[in-house]
């Protein structure tokens, strides 16, 4: 669905800032209501209302999913590029990780070495299948990327996990 703008316009009234002053101590003892005098109205304004917010707040949602989906294109579509430029910008491998401490504390970070280079660390591990041994591998974090390696770990107790990983991009 087309997002639907919403003009805003000011309240514009013939008198700013003046109030009348109502006794409500029948209501709340002691109590006074102040009420604008708007006087002559030469514009009603747009109303501040949840379906106005909520109509600009959706609008600021579909642009940054938008804007992510496109990001995602436009890096798909290089690493296409890099693969049928570089016949080894994809690279693939296994590693197994071992935790020795109890959960939930975890030493299983190791560094992995990449077989070639990479001209950048604008590259994605992407992780193509975990193979926890002696309980759950939680999640598989990678860090410090740089242009010959980067670190892997899991999160969970197991106290192994073989990981196969594939490395795609970081060639310029």
């Amino acid at each position: 669905m087309a997002y639907l703008v919403t003009l805003w316009l000011d309240e514009v009234d013939q008198y700013e800032d003046i109030f009348v002053e109502e006794d409500v101590s029948s209501v709340v003892e002691g109590g006074v209501r102040h009420t604008k005098h708007r006087g002559t109205v030469t514009q009603a304004g747009t109303p501040l209302n949840a379906a106005n917010f909520n109509n600009m707040e959706a609008g600021i949602l579909d642009a940054h999913v938008a804007h992510e989906l496109l990001l995602n294109a436009l890096r798909q579509s290089v690493w296409r590029i890099e693969n049928l430029e570089t016949a080894t910008a994809q690279e693939t491998g296994s590693v197994t990780l071992t935790n020795s401490l109890q959960f939930p504390f975890n030493n299983s970070q190791v560094s992995v070495a990449l077989s070639k280079t990479r001209d950048n660390q604008n590259y994605v591990v992407e992780i193509l299948s975990v193979t926890p041994t002696g309980g759950p591998a939680g999640e598989i974090e990678v860090t410090d990327r740089l242009v010959n390696g980067f670190k892997i770990a899991f999160t969970g107790s197991a106290s192994s996990v073989t990981v196969t990983y594939a490395v795609i991009g970081g060639f310029d």
